[in-house]
């Protein structure tokens, strides 16, 4: 429950500060924080990129399998 409130509260801080202008880059497997505050979302695996584009074409339509099924296994949670 802690955990849980204190990466709210950073997820928060993150989005006020995306919402003022502020460029971040952002290491995160919190899907549903990247897809509503990026505007270019980069996947990478083992070092090298996997998937790179604007956060709307990458979550609505991917176009790798390892991507698909990288956001699938997010959806299912």
């Amino acid at each position: 429950q802690r955990q849980m409130c204190i990466r709210d509260r950073v997820l928060s801080v993150m989005r006020s500060l995306a919402n003022e202008g502020m460029t971040m880059i952002v290491v995160t497997h919190e899907m549903s924080f990247a897809k509503n505050v990026s505007n270019k979302i980069i996947l990478m695996e083992n070092g090298r990129i996997v998937e790179q584009g604007p956060s709307k074409e990458f979550f609505a339509n991917p176009k790798e399998e390892r991507t698909k099924a990288f956001l699938q296994s997010f959806d299912q949670q």
